[in-house]
């Protein structure tokens, strides 16, 4: 019983945080969100007795990621009062319409194939063969064999982010222009209090 009012909460939590995601007007309401959503998947985690990645979702997910995308928010001064209605790329909004057709019917077909194939019966695995806890396993395995890929992710999201910064950045042209326009109302305003 308490499993289920436990599961019941974080998925409520969970929802609502998504919700939030997508729905807040702020990009860093959004962010806080964000943290929000995983904080109630490492509750999950912790559910199922999977500590391990409970605390790769909070300390990894919410305490590095969400805070290099509120760092990324900061430094481009993204705020409420941007024009969603402008678009910076032509035709974005109807291949995102086509990705979310695409997702949606992809989750269906998933959700569908999962009952088909499910049992509903408790795994008989075990430990996994040899000295050591799983965790040790995972630890040993991750940072030898597949230790390319862990650098190559990182590095890639830190590309990810310079790309963003470059993209979002103006150009030095409307940059000047923004300085002559700010300079040229300050001396019309100080002009116009004589």
């Amino acid at each position: 019983m308490v499993d289920t009012i436990v599961f019941v909460l974080a998925a409520l939590v969970i929802l609502s945080g998504a919700l939030g995601v997508i729905l807040a007007r702020n990009p860093v309401h959004s962010a806080l969100m964000l943290i929000m959503t995983l904080f109630g998947v490492a509750v999950v985690f912790v559910a199922q007795e999977a500590h391990f990645l409970a605390a790769v979702q909070v300390i990894v997910y919410a305490g590095a990621i969400v805070v290099l995308f509120l760092f990324v928010i900061m430094l481009l001064g993204v705020d409420q009062a941007d024009s969603i209605e402008t678009e910076p790329i032509g035709g974005q909004r109807p291949a995102a319409g086509v990705v979310a057709l695409a997702s949606v019917g992809l989750l269906v077909l998933l959700a569908v194939r999962a009952v088909q194939v499910s049992s509903g019966a408790r795994s008989t695995s075990s430990a996994l063969d040899g000295e050591g806890t799983n965790l040790e396993k995972l630890a040993r395995v991750l940072f030898t064999d597949y230790l390319f890929a862990f650098e190559a992710t990182s590095a890639l999201l830190v590309i990810a982010v310079v790309g963003a910064v470059v993209l979002a950045r103006k150009p030095a042209a409307e940059d000047v222009q923004d300085r002559k326009g700010v300079g040229a109302l300050g001396r019309t305003r100080s002009g116009s209090g004589r």
